[in-house]
């Protein structure tokens, strides 16, 4: 963005408020900046700061709403960045109001501009912020196989997949090996940062496609060929990248 263009500038002034705690200061000059807007770019970049200082999820809807539509109608490479953002905030607009179909739509879209984030932690962040949604409304698939639960028929526990045998509620089971996660919490327990280094992204970050699925299990088999692990967990890690790649591979006749 042209630090020198006052729609930008506004809006930089109004970030520097939040970071101070003046919520009211940051929403007058977000105001001001879709105020002095002169076109659907400058109009675009407005409308993302004032959707995030209203009072409504309503309200908060239709400002990411209109600002998905000015991005729409720039259409060139300055908002190509903007995209998996603005389906990002959209679904997250969408789940407040409890419209996980919609949310649904948004999380998949986002997941389909992603390529276009900037690299690094920004992109980084979009993406793990993606995959979370995904699975929150059963919009992608885990690594093992089935998906999100969404609940339905009462089933009271996790009925909507084969993945962890029930042992997490509806609301909690991903679709993914409950000895994954449990592998994944024991390593934080003892703060094992260098082997949460190498798995967290790929866990945290899958969207259910056949490049996720081979990123975890290449993450998972290099933890496993490091022998960095207590037993147990060694142990445990080898049948989960067993169980990993059975589902990858074709079933034989």
């Amino acid at each position: 963005m042209d630090p020198d263009n006052p729609v930008v500038r506004l809006c930089v002034q109004g970030m520097e408020a939040e970071t101070r705690g003046a919520d009211a200061d940051a929403r007058r000059l977000f105001v001001r900046a879709w105020e002095t807007a002169a076109d659907d770019y400058e109009a675009c970049v407005a409308a993302h700061y004032v959707a995030r200082h209203q009072s409504t999820a309503r309200a908060t809807l239709n400002w990411n709403a209109e600002c998905l539509r000015r991005a729409e109608l720039v259409a060139d490479e300055r908002v190509r960045g903007f995209f998996p953002s603005l389906h990002l905030n959209m679904a997250r607009a969408h789940q407040e109001l409890g419209d996980r179909e919609s949310a649904r739509e948004h999380f998949r879209l986002a997941a389909r501009h992603l390529a276009d984030a900037p690299p690094g932690p920004y992109g980084d962040w979009g993406r793990y912020a993606v995959a979370e949604g995904l699975r929150a409304t059963g919009g992608v698939k885990g690594a093992y196989g089935g998906g999100a639960c969404d609940g339905h028929d009462g089933c009271g526990g996790c009925g909507g997949c084969d993945a962890c045998d029930g042992r997490y509620g509806r609301d909690e089971c991903d679709g993914r090996d409950a000895r994954l996660r449990a592998l994944v919490v024991a390593l934080c327990d003892r703060a094992d940062l260098v082997s949460l280094a190498l798995v967290l992204p790929a866990f945290v970050g899958d969207l259910g496609t056949d490049d996720d699925r081979l990123r975890l299990l290449t993450a998972l088999g290099m933890l496993h060929a490091g022998r960095r692990l207590p037993a147990a967990e060694q142990a445990s890690l080898g049948e989960i990248i067993a169980s990993l790649r059975a589902r990858e591979e074709p079933a034989t006749v």
